[in-house]
């Protein structure tokens, strides 16, 4: 296995023409996750879309008839193409989908310094709220790798009008929180099927950050159809 630049050299060669960008660097000192050996990781590097830069490979993979039909496909696509670029590095893959749940928000704002948002999603300084983690490679050594910048200012502290919490059609979003029942009560309305689901989240799209990395419509459409209402 090549180690620190050599690695992530090749850890981007093989997952960015998936749209899956490395999306930071956790050092860890005793206190990692498992490794599939038993033993625990010292490295941890993050792995995640930037805008919708995964959706035209995903497209492609779930149109193929073997993939059609499936009940989460965007977690077996993420699997399909983490999962051989994991075992070819000598690491061990983690995903948010599976068993034991893994802390990828902590791990985020650890890595990148990130905070939440009023609608509880990470805020990135340049990606706004359109970004997300697919997965996530462990070693068993402390890898020479750079981490990203960590946001040491909060994106929403210099929002002043804050659009988020005036564009949600049910007011589930406030300065108090986000009202979770208050939201999936107006999905299942007939209001609702017609905005947010077809057009996705109105509060999220109303985020002045990272506009120009906004999901594209079929993308937003999926999210939004994924959701168990």
């Amino acid at each position: 296995m090549n180690g620190g630049p050599a690695l992530l050299s090749d850890l981007k060669a093989a997952l960015e023409p998936h749209g899956i960008f490395l999306r930071g660097v956790i050092g860890f000192d005793g206190d990692g996750p498992a490794l599939n050996n038993g033993t625990q990781a010292r490295t941890v590097i993050l792995l995640g879309n930037i805008g919708g830069s995964i959706w035209e490979p995903f497209s492609l993979w779930r149109a193929q008839p073997e993939n059609t039909g499936r009940r989460d496909p965007l977690d077996d696509w993420s699997k399909a193409v983490i999962g051989p670029v994991a075992a070819r590095s000598g690491a061990t893959a983690y995903f948010p989908s599976d068993p034991p749940w893994q802390p990828f928000q902590q791990w985020a704002v650890r890595a990148e310094g990130l905070r939440a948002s009023p609608l509880g999603i990470l805020i990135h300084p340049e990606y706004g709220l359109w970004h997300g983690y697919r997965g996530a490679l462990g070693f068993g050594v402390a890898l020479d790798i750079a981490s990203a910048p960590v946001m040491t200012e909060h994106p929403c502290d210099r929002c002043e009008t804050k659009p988020c919490l005036l564009h949600c059609p049910v007011n589930a979003v406030t300065s108090s929180g986000f009202s979770v029942a208050d939201c999936r009560s107006h999905l299942r309305s007939g209001e609702g099927q017609a905005g947010c689901v077809k057009k996705g989240c109105l509060a999220r799209a109303a985020c002045p950050i990272g506009v120009s990395y906004q999901y594209p419509p079929e993308q937003l459409a999926f999210h939004m159809a994924a959701l168990s209402l």
